[in-house]
């Protein structure tokens, strides 16, 4: 049993087609939180859930060197089940969220309009209608120091009935049942952050907000958006 496992950390490449498919696209997304200006460097991390292994990006590798051999997997108790990369210093986020909900896909960033909203308020203000598509107004959760048990219960919190929050001091955290839902709802709320730092920066003008009936009003036409009659 024990050659079993250490042979399947070493040879990532024998871990089935389908958690292959999925680290390919973990990458791709991980890329991408770079080029679309959503983290620097290595800042940031993504997972995507396979059964009951979780696929997460390692620490402090660039997201441009990673390959189908560096595939880096733990089981639901933070064990690591694939790879010898050690993973991120967020996974307690991470495994937080899939204990708790249905999520199959995270993104975490560092994005720029996002962190200063959450040094600024307890909660993102209603600026836009697709605050809906999160849950309702997005939640900052209070500060602790990054890779804590701390940081991912204050994390739990602020996301009860949402699919984001914002981590104050830190960045955004969405979830959903794909990886391109979860990265979709990190650049929506990064581009809600952008829009209220626009508009509350008009100097002698306060930004209209919307209400909660009309935020629910939204959530419930979002529930049949894109579905055939």
């Amino acid at each position: 049993m024990t050659e079993q496992r250490r042979e399947r950390r070493t040879a990532p490449r024998n871990a089935g087609q389908e958690a292959a498919r999925a680290w390919a696209e973990l990458v791709g997304t991980a890329r991408r939180t770079v080029s679309d200006g959503l983290v620097v460097g290595t800042s940031g991390n993504v997972s995507v859930r396979v059964g009951d292994t979780v696929l997460v990006t390692p620490s402090g590798v660039p997201y441009d060197r990673l390959t189908p051999d560096d595939m880096t997997g733990v089981d639901l108790d933070g064990r690591q089940v694939l790879g010898t990369l050690v993973p991120t210093s967020e996974l307690p986020m991470h495994l937080a969220v899939y204990r708790a909900t249905d999520a199959r896909a995270v993104v975490h960033t560092h994005a720029v309009h996002a962190t200063a909203i959450s040094t600024l308020v307890p909660e993102l203000p209603s600026i836009h209608y697709m605050s809906a598509a999160l849950g309702g107004p997005v939640r900052v959760a209070p500060y602790a120091t990054y890779g804590t048990e701390e940081l991912a219960r204050n994390m739990l919190h602020a996301l009860a009935g949402r699919s984001g929050c914002l981590l104050r001091n830190h960045g955004t955290l969405t979830y959903g049942s794909t990886l391109d839902q979860a990265y979709d709802r990190t650049a929506q709320l990064e581009w809600m952050c952008r829009l209220w730092l626009t508009a509350s920066s008009v100097p002698g003008h306060t930004p209209t907000l919307l209400t909660p009936d009309q935020l629910t009003e939204v959530a419930d036409r979002l529930r049949g958006y894109g579905r055939r009659p």
